[in-house]
């Protein structure tokens, strides 16, 4: 028998099955949606945030980051504690998408035996791909984690083949925020820039040493978190395609959010609009969630971006 393992992290879940360790799962987080075999599984986290509109939920997101020791989210210690996990999958990039470290630490002390904590904290692509090697080894799975990571590279791989590396691409802006507006950052970059795309307001750059970054090197071209920009940032930088993929946002909940931003008048006016040349996307499950389905999105995107309007259950084109 393996490990057993509770996922906090709906990448991390997502990772474990990809990996092929989905038996190995006793419980999960509130937001670990996919696969489909997770659904019966215990929850142990909830969320403190009630808004549902962008405004609103920012509004309520840095009110309750402003109070000192404070959490987005709150762990079922109890039920965690019954489960006698083995190992934890965790992350410590973002205090906003789900649990925290130092709240997962801090239960994991007080419980015996105490849990391995493994932490994810992916920057890009590539960090992604070793976070899979990393629950393999975890977990006893190294060879079949080994064999799914060189299966999504043969894909990555294939999909940037349609992109002409010596033609300037478009400027892409992929919103992972709607009110106030972000723009999108890490590894949601390199995708837009891999499949052909320059993301003007939050490009990559070339790590020291690294040349230009061009060709098997390109890895090391990376870019910051997200960042806020105010509107007539936004509409100064005359985005050529828009991706609208907003955190924990799924398709009818970007929908909406998209519906508001086409009221105002400046975004009536931008040149993707104008063009027809925007995409609304289930962001919570793909461009957000550092997990095996980034291939799916990259692939996605570069088909678009190379001029098709390819169909998927989680895209809708703006009309």
């Amino acid at each position: 028998m393996g490990p057993r393992v509770v996922s906090l992290l709906p990448s991390a879940t997502e990772m474990l099955f990809a990996v092929g360790g989905g038996d190995l799962l006793v419980g999960r987080s509130h937001e670990c949606d996919w696969p489909a075999g997770v659904a019966g599984l215990p929850v142990l986290t909830s969320q403190k945030v009630t808004a549902t509109e962008p405004a609103a939920i920012d509004a309520q997101v840095r009110a309750a980051l402003a109070e000192p020791g404070s959490s987005l989210y709150a762990v079922d210690e109890a039920l965690l504690r019954s489960l006698e996990p083995d190992v934890i999958l965790t992350q410590d990039l973002c205090k906003v998408c789900s649990v925290d470290l130092a709240s997962v630490e801090r239960v994991a002390t007080t419980m015996t035996p105490k849990p391995r904590i493994v932490s994810l904290n992916p920057h890009t692509v590539e960090d992604i791909l070793d976070d899979h090697l990393r629950i393999g080894r975890e977990t006893g799975l190294e060879a079949s984690a080994r064999r799914a990571v060189v299966a999504m590279r043969e894909r990555l791989f294939a999909a940037g083949e349609r992109v002409n590396p010596f033609v300037d691409g478009p400027h892409v802006a992929l919103l992972e925020w709607t009110d106030p507006l972000y723009i999108g950052g890490h590894w949601s970059v390199q995708l837009v820039e891999r499949a052909g795309g320059f993301h003007m307001l939050n490009p990559t750059t070339v790590q020291p040493g690294q040349g230009a970054g061009a060709g098997p090197q390109h890895g090391e071209r990376r870019a910051g978190a997200s960042i806020r920009v105010p509107e007539e940032v936004f509409v100064a930088s005359k985005p050529e395609w828009i991706v609208i993929a907003p955190c924990g946002f799924d398709l009818a909940a970007t929908r909406r959010a998209h519906g508001a931003l086409a009221e105002k008048a400046w975004w009536r006016e931008l040149p993707a609009v104008k063009a027809g040349r925007v995409a609304l996307v289930d962001g919570n499950q793909w461009f957000n969630r550092p997990g095996p389905r980034v291939v799916d999105a990259f692939e996605w995107l570069a088909s678009w971006l190379g001029g098709e309007r390819p169909a998927h259950p989680l895209v809708e084109y703006a009309r």
